[in-house]
């Protein structure tokens, strides 16, 4: 008798084939079958979020699609989230973030996009949300220790709130300990240079190898 794919490989054809509801199920028959929570994980879901984020730059699959998948990425995590926990078994992360929309900014799909795959990167992400004041990103990130913060705005009305939270930074004389990225589709590279931010992504992907290229450099 010939066996099915592996629950890795069942896992990761569903994000890829945008069978996003099969997601938790096949997770859940994966660890009925006793498979390892860290493979499903680290052989299914990541790499299969990952193809997804490919697609999407590559306008193979569009907003929805990329959403659907960061929702079934969630539920995924609630089911593997606390064996991992429990096992010990989840390395030290690579860097923490924190990142929000800024304030005035009510989007928050292009942030979500961006949060699940820093996440599925190895990056620890502290999301405040949308509408976000700049003290309150400066505040937030002295309390986690962050790396990097990563500032969205999705209107040209609120791209000055992303100078406003470096400003911050600036007066409490912290600014040389973060990594500041900006992003958002009104913003540009001239504009990340502009008002003086370390980099610019255009896309989540790009806030990704940014974050990454961050961590390498450090070392």
């Amino acid at each position: 008798m010939t066996e099915g794919p592996a629950p890795v490989e069942r896992i990761r054809a569903a994000f890829v084939g945008g069978e996003f509801d099969e997601i938790p199920v096949l997770i859940q028959e994966g660890l009925d079958e006793a498979s390892d929570p860290g493979a499903l994980l680290d052989d299914g879901m990541i790499p299969g979020l990952r193809e997804v984020g490919e697609q999407f730059q590559r306008g193979e699959v569009y907003l929805p699609e990329m959403m659907m998948a960061a929702d079934a990425w969630q539920e995924g995590m609630d089911l593997l989230g606390p064996l991992l926990a429990a096992e010990g078994r989840r390395g030290e992360a690579k860097a923490k973030v924190v990142l929000g929309s800024v304030k005035g900014d009510v989007h928050s799909l292009g942030k979500n996009i961006e949060a699940t795959m820093l996440q599925t990167a190895g990056f620890e992400v502290v999301d405040l949300g949308s509408d976000v004041p700049a003290a309150a990103f400066v505040e937030e990130a002295e309390k986690a220790r962050a790396d990097i913060i990563a500032l969205s705005a999705l209107m040209t009305t609120t791209m000055a709130q992303q100078q406003d939270v470096i400003q911050h930074l600036e007066a409490r004389g912290g600014r040389a300990e973060y990594y500041v990225m900006v992003g958002g589709g009104p913003t540009t590279a001239a504009w990340a240079q502009q008002i003086g931010a370390d980099g610019y992504g255009q896309t989540a992907a790009d806030a990704v190898d940014l974050a990454l290229a961050y961590v390498e450099a450090r070392r």
